[in-house]
């Protein structure tokens, strides 16, 4: 937090620091009519376009978050689901069944939840050992009517885990499209760019007017970065659904 703010305060007073260089050396003739209303209105003309990308890119990555968040809550849900259920069972079975949701469990949590924070794809691992839980609960041949119900709702329960896992990875792999990487950055220069090209003749007013914008928009758009890496960062979701259901694992 305090280097996005660090960030913010530096590019804001490079900013102000280039319309007081320009006051000093390039200052508006004296006979330039003043343009302050002319300034404000084009500004504001840009700045209405420019918060169309940044609201479409707040939107994106927040959305992007929110469903990460309930990914990771309905897969480690189904999981615990799981091994509930498993007291139903035979007790080989069960004991079994624990054992595979163990595993998984753990691997998501030790091995994944790193490789997804520093962006690498999960691999096939996770999948194999879904494979190994999903035949830990098919159904025995001397099932009783009570064991095939449990076994019914934990197949349920493990349909819901495999679309979550699903989603997650999908989720991990889906950044801010480039188009609005683009448009944040343009935008965000051109908006900044035009405050300088206006006769605003009060060098103190110039100076607050691009060193606020600058950086509200550099905060705007630290945001969107921080946001678009959902596994990583101040706003990252985290594995506490795992450790809350697996304290154990």
């Amino acid at each position: 937090m305090i280097e996005t703010f660090a960030v913010v305060l530096g590019i804001a007073m490079i900013a102000g620091g280039i319309v007081v260089i320009r006051h000093r050396y390039w200052p508006p003739a004296p006979d330039e009519e003043p343009r302050e209303d002319v300034a404000e209105y084009i500004a504001m003309m840009v700045g209405v376009l420019y918060a169309l990308v940044l609201g479409l890119s707040m939107v994106s990555v927040w959305e992007t978050r929110s469903s990460v968040k309930e990914h990771v809550q309905a897969e480690a849900s189904a999981a615990h689901q799981i091994r509930l259920l498993a007291a139903g069972l035979p007790a080989a079975q069960a004991e079994k069944t624990r054992t595979a949701v163990d595993t998984y469990v753990h691997h998501v949590v030790t091995a994944e939840w790193p490789e997804t924070e520093d962006g690498q794809p999960s691999g096939r691992t996770g999948w194999g050992l879904l494979d190994e839980v999903r035949a830990a609960t098919q159904l025995p041949d001397n099932a009783t009517p009570t064991q095939s119900a449990t076994l019914q709702e934990a197949l349920a329960q493990l349909s819901t885990l495999d679309d979550a896992r699903r989603g997650r990875e999908a989720d991990a792999s889906n950044p801010l499209s480039p188009m609005l990487w683009f448009g944040l950055i343009v935008g965000g220069v051109l908006t900044v760019a035009f405050m300088f090209m206006f006769g605003v003749t009060r060098s103190f007013t110039h100076v607050a007017m691009v060193m606020g914008l600058t950086a509200l928009i550099t905060f705007t758009v630290l945001l969107v970065y921080q946001l678009n890496q959902p596994f990583n960062g101040i706003f990252a979701v985290n594995d506490t659904p795992f450790s809350r259901y697996f304290p154990g694992v």
